[in-house]
């Protein structure tokens, strides 16, 4: 069994499983399924200021952070008992892609020449980090929720604005990775 969960699943074996997280979701508790409104959930519990956006009965919530908890203790668990030395497969093509932008920890799955902490100090690492991450949450902000949330509860509940916000993150997806992302590597 442990081999079993060592081994990488497939996209549908593992996409029908997360998706069926949104009628468990439904019928257990009529939750909705989300990750990015738990940072506005713990603000509004630790930090409770006069600023209305915090001004709310974030315990209601209190089971999404929960949820939350559970995603981070999972991770940890795989990745200190379920995880392989092997070196994470990519295509060749890739391989001598990233090699042009200088990248050779190409058998990890996070670049240490990208993310880690003396590359916060370079310009690329920089733009990556802090100018992505800034972006990512003032995206997740605008768009009223993460992909998480637009993509696999909105859609499946058939909400329009969810199946717009969902597209505009495969555009801006596409975009980043084939226009944009190639120009920062070569910072």
């Amino acid at each position: 069994m442990l081999e079993l969960l060592r081994q990488p699943w497939s996209w549908y074996v593992a996409g029908a499983l997360i998706g069926l997280t949104v009628p468990a979701l439904l019928l257990l508790g009529n939750k909705s399924f989300g990750i990015s409104a738990n940072l506005r959930h713990a603000c509004a519990a630790c930090f409770p200021a006069n600023i209305k956006f915090f001004q709310y009965d974030w315990k209601k919530e209190a089971w999404n952070l929960f949820f939350v908890g559970g995603i981070l203790v999972g991770a940890i668990i795989a990745t200190q008992f379920l995880s392989t030395p092997e070196p994470v497969k990519v295509s060749p093509a890739l391989l001598s892609e990233l090699k042009t932008y200088g990248i050779q920890d190409h058998d990890k799955l996070l670049p240490r020449e990208i993310f880690s902490f003396p590359a916060l100090f370079t310009l690329r690492g920089f733009v990556m980090l802090v100018v992505g991450g800034f972006l990512v949450g003032f995206g997740t902000r605008y768009a009223g929720g993460c992909t998480s949330g637009h993509a696999i509860m909105g859609i499946s509940n058939l909400q329009v604005p969810s199946m717009i916000a969902t597209a505009s993150f495969m555009v801006g997806g596409f975009i980043m990775a084939n226009l944009i992302l190639p120009f920062i590597l070569k910072l």
